[in-house]
């Protein structure tokens, strides 16, 4: 029998605590083969095939409540309530949590509506049981454009969740938001009527001020807390370093350079490096808490890169290329524009460039 620890698919939790609820299960899991079945203990041993047992709901619960995608609730409304609770913080990271009643009846989208997809999920179970799918969220409801989901959809970063529901009010009451999307990530996605496009950073800077606004650019700005910051996942950051060079190091210059260049650190989509460095534990540890992916080239991908800044002599004699970061970075970005020179400490380097708009689509 495996334990919640052992969990090998982390996709859904389907959490059964009655015979009537198990009846309903069962139903459920023949239309969705990942979703994993968790019963408590108290139902007979042969009333289910493979199955994780739990003692204390909450309890169990608690160790697996961010392992999953989405949780499945078969009992009380009340009961779950109580139990995640203590589990909720944010909804751009929060799992999807339905809950339905023994009888099949009613499922209900309850936490992470739109980002963690429980009102799909909802709608889906309810299709599978014939069931009514209980959608509360204001803008399915009103068939209004969800921003959040169009940033899910789109890759966006959401860097101020808080802001979605104001963007959302307005869109509700149907008054136009401004927009700022320089490389119409977004086009089409809302109403032209439900917006105010800006002509230029200055016009979408005032036009803040006084409505709920959404902009979409991976520079830093100061704008008012009813903005909506959505990060496209346009930049790249070559990283070059000493053997042995301590993670914290590199990634103090990293931020520190994307901070002084006014870049949001949220727009990295990858690093990029050679291939020496392929056992470099200072960024693969950084590239594991940043959850970015690693580029590595050899040194023959180096040295045709053209539109080097800042060749090195010294990096040209011990490695053999006359550039890392500058052009990893380059690279990495898709043969993108170098935005930012290669800048360095005595035992790190970092050059950032920038995505084509072509490379996007």
């Amino acid at each position: 029998m495996k334990t919640e620890v052992e969990i090998e698919n982390k996709r859904l939790a389907l959490w059964v605590i009655t015979e009537n609820g198990l009846k309903i299960a069962k139903r459920i899991i023949s239309k969705l083969p990942d979703a994993r079945l968790h019963l408590s203990r108290t139902l007979p041993s042969n009333s289910s095939g493979e199955a994780y047992r739990f003692d204390r709901l909450g309890e169990s619960v608690a160790k697996v409540f961010n392992d999953y995608h989405g949780h499945i609730f078969i009992m009380s409304t009340g009961i779950v309530v109580r139990i995640i609770a203590p589990h909720i913080q944010k909804k751009t990271s929060d799992p999807g949590v339905v809950v339905m009643d023994e009888k099949g009846i009613n499922v209900i989208s309850l936490l992470s509506g739109h980002l963690g997809g429980a009102n799909r999920l909802a709608k889906k179970i309810a299709g599978i049981i014939n069931a009514n799918p209980v959608i509360t969220t204001a803008t399915d409801l009103n068939f209004v454009p969800a921003i959040d989901l169009i940033a899910q959809k789109k890759g966006l970063f959401i860097e101020n969740p808080e802001a979605i529901k104001k963007v959302s009010m307005a869109l509700l009451a149907k008054e136009k938001i401004g927009i700022h999307d320089p490389l119409g990530l977004i086009k089409g996605d809302i109403p032209l009527k439900s917006l105010y496009t800006s002509v230029n950073k200055k016009d979408f800077l005032a036009y803040s001020k006084k409505r709920p606004s959404v902009f979409i650019d991976d520079i830093l700005m100061e704008l008012p807390s009813t903005v909506l910051l959505l990060r496209p996942k346009t930049l790249t950051a070559g990283i070059g370093c000493n053997r042995m060079t301590p993670v914290n190091e590199i990634r103090a210059l990293l931020f520190k350079v994307m901070e002084e260049s006014g870049l949001s650190p949220n727009s990295l989509k990858q690093l990029g490096t050679i291939d020496l460095k392929a056992d470099e534990a200072g960024i693969t540890t950084l590239a594991e808490q940043l959850k970015l992916p690693v580029k590595y080239y050899t040194k023959n991908d180096l040295t045709k890169v053209d539109n080097i800044k800042s060749p090195s002599l010294m990096v040209e004699k011990h490695v053999g290329v006359k550039s890392v970061c500058e052009a990893a970075a380059i690279l990495a970005a898709n043969k993108g524009k170098l935005i930012v020179p290669k800048q360095k400490t005595k035992n790190v380097t970092v050059a950032i460039a920038r995505e084509s708009f072509t490379s996007l689509e």
